[in-house]
């Protein structure tokens, strides 16, 4: 048994409660940059305590409170372990997930383990829930899984390969825990060695088992049936394709994540758990996509999340969807993000964004209006937060291109020659919503309008439109984020002289291609964390991942490789097109990035050299691709501010 500490933090708690309404002095840019101070908000079971991370001077605390009265529960000191999952269990105990690095006897190397602990409220006692060796087969990596509870909430229900070290091909089966002793478990259904997930009953019987042997690429979803298991679903597959979320209500049907390799959309479905029969559901929708799906700790599916410029969504219960059609309707031209929920659902926490809140979290019961009961963060208030707008223009073919306008709050009424920063998401499968987006609120804090053009390609308006991004990385992508400008130079809105182009991933590429493809257009380049030789992206993808891999595939399907295309990837790489750049170029890249090499960015650096053009590459040293170390990240936003000025500012 561990303790970690505990700590009366009053000072801290009167802080994180709907603080006072003191004037403050507009926000420097570190306050717009930083990362946010509260986070991952969540209700117990019972909707009586409400938990979340709070982040103070570089230390991370857990921190519940009840919320009848607001007395403090708990306050944990959770810097060392930093859990990449934390859930009630009940209002007595915490689920919390950890990552660690360690040596396993017999094993070569150091490897990253995943472990469940229980924490106790009251006494800050913590059990591992799982540990390798106690029945548990030493070599393997995820020991985090819940795939459900005992109705008393005594026990959970975890998955793990059993067997000694020298088992050959031990079974992936579901283990029952004791929260209160963990060292007493017990094996309640035993899988096989490709086992790969379970879907659990109200009585603690598996309902169905999901397989997929790498060997035979066989894909089933098996039901107990006697002593014997029924294959309702069966395919020979390299790739997966359907993806099992969750039980229905009733505990009759799955719900299946299905996608058509032939327009790359995934569409829900329900398969009957005693013939295994698929019917389409009312969940998809042709002019958006389903982002994130509802699934209880017991694996049952609730509802959906919809994509685009502000979230949506759609519940099975008819009561439960119309109140949260009901409660989204209260926040207009704001996102209203579910954050969690009681386990009937009669109680939420919403988190909500827009051009008067910089994240504003809330709690609501059915019947009674909004609670406000934090900031996410306090420093920028709502007076603080730059007004964003919506608006569409049509692209080179037609097309309607969505945009998101940060407006500067001093030039509402004035908006004439302003100096414009385009700002491209990533991706580019991907999309930006109406919410407080750090980087568009630091340039607009500056004069600067900033205009994001949701090109052709992102996700979240269609199947047709992801579609029609296909093969034009470069091309009809590249031109919907190029034409934003000319769109609002014509509205008088924009001076042609004083625009740059900034993005982050694909973003950093969309930048960096505007630089090479559009040299007249932007007076300044920042790419952060971008791509910049796509067939050295494409060599290393499938160093990583195999030439027949999915990953390998979808990425040579948006550039245009697939079938009987045959595209030059160097044509469409702003790394050979270093002699064309005109304007300044701003490199930014976390060494530590997983997602784009940092040889990304030193090809490009090297090259712009190599041409004699201005260029600056900047290491955040220790940082990912999302660059999450605070210090990296103002460090970035003061780096990218300096530079936006000293080439269009006043």
């Amino acid at each position: 048994m561990q303790r970690w500490s505990s700590l009366l933090l009053n000072a801290l708690l009167l802080q994180v409660l709907v603080v006072c309404s003191l004037a403050q002095a507009v926000p420097s840019i570190e306050e717009y940059g930083k990362l946010p101070e509260i986070s991952r908000i969540e209700l117990s079971p019972s909707g009586k305590l409400i938990a979340f991370r709070k982040n103070v001077d570089g230390k991370d605390y857990f921190i519940v409170f009840s919320l009848a009265d607001w007395k403090k529960i708990a306050a944990i000191d959770i810097t060392e372990r930093n859990p990449q999952k934390i859930e009630f269990i009940d209002d007595n105990n915490v689920l919390l997930v950890v990552s660690d690095e360690l040596r396993i006897g017999g094993f070569v190397g150091v490897n990253t383990i995943s472990t469940a602990y229980r924490l106790e409220l009251g006494s800050g006692d913590v059990d591992q829930l799982l540990t390798l060796g106690n029945k548990i087969f030493p070599a393997q990596n995820g020991l985090g899984h819940v795939v459900g509870y005992s109705e008393d909430r005594s026990h959970i229900y975890m998955t793990a390969y059993v067997g000694e070290r020298t088992t050959e091909k031990p079974p992936y089966s579901v283990m029952k825990v004791n929260i209160k002793k963990p060292n007493r478990l017990k094996e309640v259904f035993q899988g096989k060695n490709w086992s790969t997930d379970f879907f659990m009953g109200k009585d603690g019987q598996v309902l169905a088992e999901e397989r997929y042997n790498d060997e035979k690429n066989i894909h089933q979803l098996l039901v107990p049936n006697g002593r014997v298991r029924d294959a309702i679903f069966e395919k020979e597959t390299k790739f997966v394709h359907e993806t099992f979320m969750g039980l229905t209500p009733d505990y009759k049907s799955i719900v299946v994540l299905r996608e058509d390799k032939a327009t790359s959309e995934w569409g829900y479905f329900l398969m009957s758990l005693a013939d295994g029969k698929v019917t389409p559901t009312s969940i998809t929708r042709t002019d958006k996509s389903v982002e994130d799906a509802f699934v209880d700790d017991n694996r049952i599916v609730r509802g959906v999340m919809y994509s685009g410029l502000t979230p949506s969504y759609y519940f099975f219960d008819k009561q439960l969807n119309s109140f949260v059609q009901q409660l989204v309707a209260k926040f207009p031209q704001h996102s209203v993000w579910i954050s969690s929920y009681s386990a009937d659902w009669q109680k939420l926490v919403i988190r909500v964004e827009g051009s008067q809140s910089s994240g504003n979290y809330y709690v609501v019961e059915q019947g009674k209006d909004p609670q406000l009961i934090a900031y996410s963060r306090p420093s920028v208030k709502a007076g603080d937060v730059n007004p964003i707008a919506t608006f569409a223009f049509s692209g080179a073919d037609g097309l309607q291109i969505p945009t998101l306008l940060t407006i500067p709050k001093g030039n509402v009424d004035k908006m004439k020659n302003l100096p414009l920063v385009v700002y491209p998401h990533g991706g580019p499968k991907s999309y930006d919503h109406i919410g407080f987006d750090f980087l568009p609120q630091v340039f607009a804090s500056r004069g600067y309008l900033v205009a994001q053009p949701q090109f052709r390609g992102s996700d979240g308006f269609g199947a047709d439109f992801v579609r029609a991004g296909w093969g034009e990385w470069g091309k009809k992508m590249q031109s919907d984020v190029d034409d934003v400008v000319a769109v609002l130079v014509k509205k008088g809105m924009v001076d042609p002289a004083r625009v740059c182009i900034v993005g982050w991933s694909y973003g950093g590429y969309a930048a960096l291609a505007g630089g090479a493809f559009s040299p007249d257009l932007y007076k300044c380049v920042v790419s952060i964390n971008g791509v910049s030789d796509l067939p050295k992206m494409d060599s290393m993808e499938v160093h990583e991942s195999g030439e027949l891999s999915s990953t390998v595939d979808y990425w040579r399907r948006s550039w245009g490789l697939s079938g009987d295309n045959k595209i030059d990837l160097k044509s469409i790489s702003p790394a050979y097109y270093a002699d064309n750049f005109k304007a300044p170029v701003l490199l930014i890249h976390g060494d530590k990035d997983k997602v784009v090499s940092i040889h990304q960015s030193k090809a490009m650096y090297s090259r712009l050299k190599e041409a004699g053009k201005q260029v600056e590459l900047k290491i955040a040293e220790g940082d990912n691709h999302n660059l999450i170390v605070g210090e990296n990240r103002v460090e970035m936003v003061k780096s990218v501010v300096k530079f936006i000025d000293q080439n269009i500012g006043k």
